[in-house]
């Protein structure tokens, strides 16, 4: 450091005008950035935790680098925004902070896609007809199995009180209809408990979710897109929310 300034005063008077002028920019569009943009967080469900920036008067818009958190101290999604949209590569992670998917969101496309774990609550079925040797892909959602479908764990609560119910013999199994065409085509939630003797499905329209909510890679046979569902088995929380098992 003492060199630098040193090698400065040593300069001819036209390169330290300019050096001096460069300093002097870099520090006024530091400050400027760091005016300009708050610090934000907020819950995604019970214990994923979100980190990223906004634009100061217009909280809507998302600029810079975006983490989430599980528990607040495992990685499962990061990567950065540039005036409200997601842009380059996002990593995400599962709960154990292990990498499921690269997506470049520049290119719109998978540049990773871990295997199919299969010790998981997430299960898959195709309306079609699978022979033997038939190459059949399931679908898949922009963020992975874990943080890609927070969004329709979150949406639903339990429609009646939980007071005096034991919600560990409560299970949940979240259904997604995904079209050909790669849209959410359908919501619904079955509620099952053998010790109460209890099972209801409640059907939901879709006008809750945003349009990104409603994007998926659509399962392909033979590389013919066709129509799908995604089970997501989960737990019930005492509040009424749902969580990942």
């Amino acid at each position: 450091m003492i060199l630098a300034i040193h090698a400065l005063y040593c300069a001819k008077p036209d390169v330290l005008k300019s050096v001096t002028f460069l300093f002097i920019s870099l520090f006024y569009i530091t400050v400027c950035f760091g005016q300009d943009t708050i610090n934000k967080r907020k819950w995604l469900s019970n214990e994923v935790l979100e980190r990223y920036k906004v634009v100061k008067g217009n909280e809507d818009v998302r600029v810079g680098p975006y983490k989430a958190y599980y528990k607040r101290r495992t990685l499962v999604a990061e990567g950065n925004y540039n005036k409200g949209r997601k842009t380059g590569l996002w990593n995400f992670y599962d709960d154990e902070g292990k990498l499921m998917q690269k997506y470049d969101f520049d290119k719109t496309e998978f540049i990773y896609e871990a295997p199919l774990d299969t010790d998981t609550d997430i299960s898959f079925a195709f309306d079609s007809q699978i022979k033997a040797g038939d190459r059949l892909t399931r679908p898949i959602k922009i963020g992975g199995n874990y943080y890609g479908l927070i969004p329709y764990i979150t949406a639903f609560r339990l429609p009646f009180e939980t007071e005096g119910i034991n919600v560990d013999y409560i299970d949940a199994v979240v259904e997604l209809l995904i079209s050909p065409g790669g849209r959410l085509a359908d919501y619904k939630v079955h509620l099952i408990s053998r010790v109460y003797n209890y099972k209801q499905t409640f059907n939901f329209g879709l006008d809750f979710f945003n349009e990104e909510d409603k994007q998926f890679s659509p399962a392909t046979l033979n590389r013919i897109p066709i129509l799908s569902r995604i089970f997501i088995h989960c737990s019930v929380n005492n509040d009424g929310s749902l969580d990942f098992y």
